[in-house]
């Protein structure tokens, strides 16, 4: 058969004949299980999910990690069996965190894609049998009766009122109603009113049907093989860091290569120069940095999922914080996803109160549990019924009490030929009525008078246009327009005209009332929200129009105006476009791309099987958690309560996070520039004023617990006042760089003066003189962390013990500084001496004048960015 074939630009006789199939009896046995055999089984693959074991390995997989274990291994193989020993337990803590972290959110999922396992009704060999939809092969007839999950992509031969709800596969959420004309080869897949596709469910009416294609070939098997290959993109978090350590490393490799050569040429021996090549690569790696970044993303999951947002993976809690646009789907995402009644047009009060008597008793939904209260309600029905019952009883109409009174007789249903519902009731004062509803244009046709206060009028011309008129501007805002009519019977001739018109009555999916806020502070935050949907354009324009968009012509597309671009035409035009209406699968995977392609992070929120591979495909995928299982499997966020303001919360947590880590790197990056200089020169003027393993102590001992504990520093207020930051905005700041050279500079200019002086001008030890080296390095360590606590504001403006957190780890830090200088087996593993009252006054005095000058260096910038803004 032909690949890719328009099924819906085909008349169903034709799509038959295609098929080499028979309307009337099916295939027969042997076609079936040919055909099986060339088209396989009618299933979508189901994908493994994580076991534990992936998810430990997962957690090495990053550019830090991998320097560390370098580093390690090239101490042991040195025998520096202590230095290894603290070297692997920061990996192994690394590891531990991230594993139960994400461990934790993969159990929470563990619930996986659900293959649709349904039975079909189908025909074959003239007999009618059930059989699993595995079984479906391209060619067979099935029946659809109300209920019925659709089993395969197929043609409609035969339909009775076929309505579809294909929601989870187009994102619209009114029913189809389907039909069997051949249509357009360019409609839109939305619009294949003569088409039934895998997964929709049918919500009325019955039809016969022929499978034009199974399991991969299937719609909703594209989307299936889109989400395999979409490549999953990097965060920015994650393509930062290794452009981070990429640099770490290369600056590690140039200065160890150089202080090597430097050593030989001096006349050193080839292992001792390798040993301090060693000790200086110690020194430059910030060993607790990925342990800090660990923690800090955890916190920041856990910070979210207390806001009910749940956090996948431990790299996509960071990303959110860089998001600079998000696409979001329409229906149940910007909307509730459920009709409501919000206009009812008639001349009068009286007309008002009729009309939705009118819509109460031309209605098949009805309420399960009357008894209870309103709130607990089960309403049953097509949605557009549930919405006119509930409006009914709002307005002191109840249904049942009027039936009563309103005796039906007689009900013409509703068809998409009449497109009306007409019911003949006998009153309690034995008076004969028709009360008919549905589309205004019909009713409109069929009406000779209408209602005005408590007479009926002509219907004149001016009139006919004045209700057309308004009924436009329903539509034009989005609504749906449902209008109803009544006439006394006298006798059963001409029973259906000269109605008198009563009034037309609004229908729309309300906007949550939580989101118009929710995208004011987006766009506030720098972000750009854009509606990507399958909705008819303007009844998202309606929408967007409402959420305070301001949006022209120019500014939405459809899907197939789309198809129409280029990568290139488009690229030049996705900056204007704020609004996507009928749009499929392939298109949202375009948009996102587009804008990906600028640099720009991009979130996509949705909830659909439509939207599996786009939420993969995104920087952020934001799925509901009334959404599809496929959707939220792919997705990096979760809504558990379907509320958009969590999104607004967790770009927040983002943004923390990256605050966050700025100042643990900020910190620890500081450190190691000190150390790297401090060995350097050091060896420059033959003489090593600190040792690996007093390096390895600050690193992790001193510095580990403050800087972890810098993971825990409250937001700053300002964070949804700063811009979005991108791809190409890089980890290290300019600020960040020069306060790191300055701690750096500073520091090693004090540390070195002073190792020299004591070097020179003292009778010290070596022991003695670098046990002092040592101490003045762990307390600048100790004390500057407190200026860490905010890149944007000075130490005096803070409170520098909000965090409990950094109070207990600086406690710590100080008590393990103490231990390893006046405890023996601490001096022996550190080759540490006892400090005296002189030595120490020298090491606090350092300190505070270093507080001093970083905190100047930091008023600096703070003044010189005020004067920018």
């Amino acid at each position: 058969m032909a690949k890719e074939v328009a099924w819906h630009s085909l008349s169903w006789k034709e799509a038959i004949e295609k098929l080499k199939s028979d309307s009337n009896n099916g295939l027969n046995e042997k076609e079936v299980k040919e055909r099986r055999e060339k088209f396989g089984r009618n299933l979508l693959p189901e994908e493994k999910s994580l076991s534990k074991v992936r998810i430990f390995l997962e957690q090495f997989k990053s550019p830090l990690i991998y320097i560390l274990v370098i580093a390690g291994i090239v101490v042991l193989f040195f025998k520096e069996f202590t230095d290894a020993i603290v070297i692997f337990g920061a990996v192994f803590l690394n590891t531990i965190v991230g594993f139960f972290q994400e461990n934790k959110a993969t159990d929470a999922l563990r619930k996986l894609k659900k293959i649709v396992k349904i039975s079909a009704q189908v025909v074959r060999q003239g007999n009618t049998k059930i059989v699993d939809s595995q079984e479906l092969v391209p060619g067979d007839i099935f029946i659809l009766s109300p209920g019925d999950k659709v089993p395969a992509d197929g043609r409609i031969i035969e339909s009775n009122n076929l309505k579809i709800n294909e929601m989870a596969l187009t994102g619209e959420w009114l029913p189809a109603e389907k039909k069997t004309d051949a249509l357009p080869k360019k409609r839109s897949l939305a619009d294949r009113d003569n088409m039934v596709y895998m997964g929709t469910v049918v919500e009325d009416g019955k039809a016969k049907v022929i499978v034009t294609a199974t399991g991969f070939k299937t719609e909703i098997g594209k989307i299936a093989q889109m989400v395999k290959e979409a490549r999953e993109e990097k965060t920015p978090l994650q393509k930062k860091l290794a452009r981070f350590a990429k640099i770490i490393g290369l600056i590690v490799v140039g200065i160890c290569l150089i202080i090597f050569i430097e050593g030989i040429v001096t006349g050193n021996t080839f292992l001792e120069m390798f040993t301090i090549a060693v000790a200086v690569a110690v020194a430059a790696i910030p060993e607790g940095l990925p342990v800090a970044m660990t923690v800090i993303l955890a916190i920041g999951m856990q910070r979210i999922l207390k806001k009910k947002g749940l956090v996948r993976k431990l790299a996509s809690a960071e990303t959110l914080g860089s998001t600079s646009v998000i696409a979001t789907d329409k229906t149940a995402t910007l909307t509730e996803g459920k009709m409501k009644v919000t206009e009812v047009i008639t001349e009068t009060k009286t007309g008002r109160s009729l009309a939705l008597k009118i819509a109460t008793l031309c209605n098949e939904a009805f309420i399960e549990n009357p008894e209870e209260t309103m709130e607990k309600w089960i309403i049953q029905g097509r949605p557009t019924d549930k919405a006119l019952l509930l409006a009914g009883v709002e307005a002191g109409i109840n249904k049942k009490e009027l039936e009563k009174r309103m005796i039906k007789t007689t009900e013409l249903p509703f068809s998409p030929i009449n497109k009306y519902l007409a019911r003949a009731f006998t009153s309690d004062k034995n008076e004969d009525i028709l009360y008919v509803s549905g589309a205004p244009e019909k009713l409109l046709e069929m009406s000779k008078y209408f209602r005005k206060s408590r007479k009926e009028e002509l219907l004149s011309s001016k009139k006919r246009d004045e209700l057309k008129d308004t009924l436009e501007e329903l539509t034009g805002k989005g609504l749906r327009v449902v209008a109803v009519a009544y006439k006394k019977i006298d006798n059963l001739k001409d029973l259906f005209d000269n109605l008198v018109f009563v009034g037309m009555i609004g229908l729309k999916d309300p906007i949550r009332k939580e989101v118009k806020g929710a995208i004011k502070i987006c766009r506030q935050a720098g972000m750009r929200p854009i509606i990507a949907t399958g909705d008819h354009k303007l009844t998202a324009k309606a929408v967007a129009l409402e959420l305070g968009f301001k949006v022209k012509e120019r500014n939405i597309m459809e899907g197939r105006e789309l198809d129409k671009l280029s990568d290139k035409q488009f690229g030049e035009r996705v900056k204007d476009i704020q609004i996507y209406a009928r749009v499929e699968p392939k298109h949202k995977m375009r948009i996102i791309q587009a804008w990906q392609e600028k640099g720009e992070v991009i979130a996509m929120t949705g909830d659909g099987i439509n939207d599996a591979p786009a939420l993969k495909k995104a920087d952020i995928g934001v799925a509901l958690g009334s959404g599809t299982e496929v959707a939220k499997e792919v997705s990096d966020l979760v809504l558990l309560t379907d509320n958009f303001n969590i999104i607004v919360a967790a770009v927040e947590e983002g943004r923390a996070i990256i605050d966050n880590i700025r100042k643990v790197i900020t910190y620890l990056l500081s450190d190691s520039f000190t150390e790297i200089v401090l060995i350097g020169v050091g060896l420059f003027f033959g003489h090593l004023p600190i040792t690996a393993v007093q390096i390895l102590w600050v690193n992790l001992i001193e510095d580990g617990l403050p800087n972890v504990a810098l993971a825990f520093e409250p937001k700053e207020k300002d964070l949804m006042k700063q811009k979005p930051q991108g791809h190409n905005v890089p980890l290290l700041n300019r600020e960040m760089k020069t306060l790191i050279f300055i701690i750096g500079i500073l520091t090693d200019f004090f540390l070195l003066a002073l190792f020299f002086y004591l070097l020179k001008y003292s009778n010290y030890e070596i022991s003695h003189i670098r046990t002092v080296i040592f101490a003045a390095l762990a307390v600048d360590s100790l004390l500057y962390v407190f200026s860490c606590k905010s890149l944007r504001r000075n130490l005096w403006h803070i409170n520098p013990f909000s965090n409990r957190f950094l109070v207990y780890a600086w406690g710590f830090g100080l008590a393990a500084l103490l231990l390893a200088i006046y405890l023996p087996p601490f001096q022996t593993l550190l080759k540490t001496v006892p400090l005296g009252l002189t030595d120490w006054m020298i090491v606090l005095g350092l300190g505070f004048l270093e507080l001093i000058l970083i905190e100047a260096t930091k008023y600096y910038f703070i003044v010189r960015h005020e004067t920018n803004i």
